[in-house]
């Protein structure tokens, strides 16, 4: 199975579809990972928050597979904006990685309400670490338009993705437009809504057509809208289901039909990033 790959403004390629460990216990990473790997993704999207950098450093340790097939990409707790917290705990992901770079590294969220809603500071802190290669790539998550749109304006520095909830049920069509606008790719997390339109009788309705389940339909709407998507099981089956993604394609009305089921902010199914603010303890 050949996956999709999507060239980022900085000219670095990105495989459009990898294996996520959110809420991925940290006990259960490495065997999850190397399960993935077995399968054939070759993208891992991990984060500082995550606590399982350590896990999916040892899956890639033991797989055997060269360095330069993989893309891993992690984040910046939301405690470490400060630009010498930056670069700390950037250092700390490398050494629990295990790795001398990463191919992406992103500010998870912009915390407009914390640090004097200074995350312009943080964004610079962020670039400088592409000077010497330890990361390939930046760029941001959870980046509303207006947050997109200060930190371009103020550091003419473009992130290379902008990773925001993003599935049927939560199209969220301000936030990719802004990004699209900037040349700023579009990474979908939560791509099925936690589950949530597994059930939907549109998106069943389109799966028994092509064969495929209802995960693999809404990955595929992703893929082709161009969005970049890393759902996340633990189960091999179901690895296996989200991996095959890539030997039918959907109509554009059926695309269209999908799109439609956009209900909005009822939609959300994570906090909103104007407000979130948490920062772990």
């Amino acid at each position: 199975m050949t996956v999709s790959t999507i060239t980022l403004n900085d000219h670095t390629t990105i495989p459009q579809l990898g294996f996520g460990t959110y809420q991925v216990p940290p006990a259960e990473t490495a065997a999850a990972v190397r399960t993935a790997l077995e399968i054939g993704y070759r993208h891992i999207d991990t984060a500082q928050m995550y606590q399982n950098e350590e896990g999916v450093g040892e899956a890639l340790a033991s797989s055997g597979i060269s360095r330069d097939e993989l893309y891993v990409t992690t984040k910046l707790n939301n405690g470490f904006h400060a630009p010498d917290e930056v670069r700390r705990s950037f250092e700390e992901s490398l050494a629990k990685l295990g790795l001398d770079h990463v191919d992406l590294f992103l500010i998870h969220w912009p915390l407009p309400t914390r640090y004097d809603g200074d995350y312009v500071s943080t964004w610079k802190a962020m670039a400088e670490l592409t000077q010497d290669g330890r990361a390939r790539s930046v760029g941001v998550s959870n980046f509303e338009p207006a947050h997109l749109d200060r930190i371009v304006a103020e550091t003419g520095v473009l992130p290379a993705v902008n990773q925001i909830e993003v599935h049927p049920y939560l199209t969220n069509e301000a936030a990719r437009a802004a990004s699209i606008r900037h040349g700023v790719e579009v990474e979908a997390w939560s791509p099925i809504a936690q589950g949530a339109v597994l059930d939907d009788e549109v998106i069943g309705k389109i799966a028994a057509g092509h064969g495929k389940t209802a995960s693999q339909v809404t990955l595929r709407w992703h893929l082709e809208r161009g969005d970049i998507v890393f759902p996340k099981s633990v189960r091999e089956e179901r690895m296996r289901e989200n991996f095959d993604v890539f030997d039918f394609t959907l109509t554009a009305d059926e695309v269209a039909a999908i799109t439609a089921l956009d209900r909005g902010e009822e939609g959300r199914t994570g906090p909103h990033p104007d407000t979130f603010d948490f920062i772990p303890g």
